[in-house]
């Protein structure tokens, strides 16, 4: 997965919009962690999440820097909208956060076995 999010964050694809590509990341990184969200996924999660904000981080900085590098705190009063959460045009970056992890739950003995007797039903005869 860090691969697909640091090939969508190349250098070659700064010449899409920003909010096109928050979208395509998040669509990305939920259908993702939808199929992974039954394991012990939590830790990866928030691992490819750092790594897309920073990836994504450094796009914006090199897209929209003008004569010098943008600094933290401009890209923050530019791009930010709630604390340091990326947003553009009304698209904010959301990744695998949208995801609840959840358990398989024990099931014990409800689970039937295929060569376990089935209980015979009581006929009225």
């Amino acid at each position: 997965m860090r691969d697909k999010v640091s090939a969508k964050t190349h250098r070659s694809t700064r010449n899409q919009d920003l909010a096109r590509l928050i979208l395509s990341l998040n669509r990305m990184l939920r259908g993702w962690a939808n199929y992974f969200r039954y394991g012990v996924s939590k830790a990866t999660f928030a691992a490819i999440d750092a790594h897309t904000w920073a990836r994504l981080m450094r796009w914006i900085r090199r897209k929209y820097a003008g004569k010098a590098r943008m600094g933290m705190p401009e890209f923050r009063r530019r791009f930010c909208d709630v604390g340091w959460r990326v947003a553009h045009q009304g698209v904010a970056f959301t990744g695998t956060s949208t995801v609840s992890v959840k358990r398989y739950r024990y099931r014990g003995g409800s689970i039937a076995t295929p060569w376990a007797p089935t209980p015979a039903t009581a006929s009225g005869g």
